[in-house]
């Protein structure tokens, strides 16, 4: 009969990942790529379940997979309700969440759905979702916003910061548990979060709240200034959602979410680019340094992880700004299906346990 596998299904905006693991060990990994055109026919992302789904089933069958030999099928979780971090096996309430999008609407929400599905079609296969987006973990301090009609979320990149967090506490011969880290997850979204023994006590909200700009987000924005707008009649909610998240930052400034261009433009002298980039790499800092106030200055570590990382560049000007906060290293890109198919592996061989959703959050 072989091994069992482990599926890792990672869905984005215009494409899904997926990596069958044998243990550990990584057979393949394929980003499947949905063209624009194909996903412009469904209204809702949670429309795209079956066309996504059959693009996973096709691919496994390409690559001669032997689904009776899956014995997990781990889905990136997405923005359901706020949960400690960990792995959850997929039932009734999660899926039911998961399908309605309760704090929106992301592609990580099909994650859990298609796994699943898959999983319910295999005889003995599990399906669960690890460290989704929502993972909360916040200090009571840190929910607070400064009026009661708002408070603090954590939305953020859990499963790479995570992932990253571990890797690194592992390699310089440490639990995660006994660190103090400040990891800061650099894409088209950016996230920051201060990893105090293992929980992420505070993080910007980077899915359309706060913190640096980044390629495709505005990140933090002078309120008064934007309730102005908002009651200009020039917008629509709609315009100014997509403000905040798709059209604002590198989009916004300058016409472009492709960091790598912007980077090339500041180099060639063009002085915009150079002045909005410079201003992500500043904001970037300010928030590192801000959170080391959080870890009272005890600081293991500040790890930079993300598509951006590539750029060393922009990475060594992030350091320079911030390496009297503690040690600097670079984790470029991101291991979101490794960590997918560690939870899965974890899950099964009894090394982690087994969650269940919903779960109340315990309040520190």
């Amino acid at each position: 009969m072989g091994h069992p596998l482990i599926l890792a299904i990672d869905p984005g905006s215009t494409s899904t990942k997926i990596g069958v693991f044998r243990d550990l060990e990584m057979i393949f990994e394929i980003t499947i790529v949905h063209p624009v055109e194909s996903l412009r026919r469904f209204s809702h992302i949670a429309e795209q379940f079956e066309y996504r789904k059959e693009k996973v089933l096709y691919t496994l069958k390409e690559q001669a997979v032997n689904p009776r030999l899956i014995a997990a099928v781990v889905g990136r979780g997405g923005l359901v309700k706020p949960l400690p971090s960990g792995v959850y096996e997929m039932n009734e309430s999660l899926s039911t969440d998961l399908k309605k999008g309760i704090l929106g609407e992301h592609a990580s929400n099909l994650g859990g759905l298609i796994a699943q599905d898959i999983a319910y079609q295999l005889p003995g296969a599990r399906a669960f979702i690890a460290d989704p987006v929502v993972v909360d973990e916040l200090d009571d301090v840190a929910r607070i916003s400064g009026h009661p009609l708002f408070s603090r979320q954590s939305i953020f990149h859990a499963l790479n910061q995570k992932a990253i967090a571990r890797t690194h506490a592992a390699k310089v011969g440490r639990k995660y548990e006994e660190m103090h880290l400040i990891v800061a997850h650099l894409g088209g979204g950016i996230t920051i979060g201060a990893h105090r023994k293992g929980c992420v006590v505070d993080v910007n909200q980077g899915l359309n709240g706060d913190g640096p700009f980044s390629p495709e987000r505005s990140g933090t924005l002078p309120t008064g200034q934007l309730v102005d707008l908002c009651f200009s009649g020039e917008y629509t909610k709609k315009d100014v959602k997509e403000m905040l998240a798709g059209k604002g930052g590198y989009v916004a400034y300058l016409g472009t979410n492709n960091a790598e261009e912007v980077e090339d433009a500041a180099r060639r002298g063009d002085g915009m680019s150079r002045i909005i980039r410079d201003a992500l790499v500043y904001q970037v800092a300010k928030e590192i340094g801000a959170l080391s106030t959080v870890l009272e200055g005890a600081v293991d570590a500040i790890l930079l992880t993300g598509g951006l990382s590539y750029s060393p560049s922009l990475t060594s000007d992030i350091t320079r700004r911030v390496k009297h906060l503690g040690d600097v290293f670079l984790y470029p890109g991101e291991e979101e299906l490794k960590a997918l198919a560690w939870h899965g592996w974890a899950a099964l061989t009894g090394r982690e346990e087994i969650r269940s959703y919903p779960v109340d959050i315990i309040r520190r």
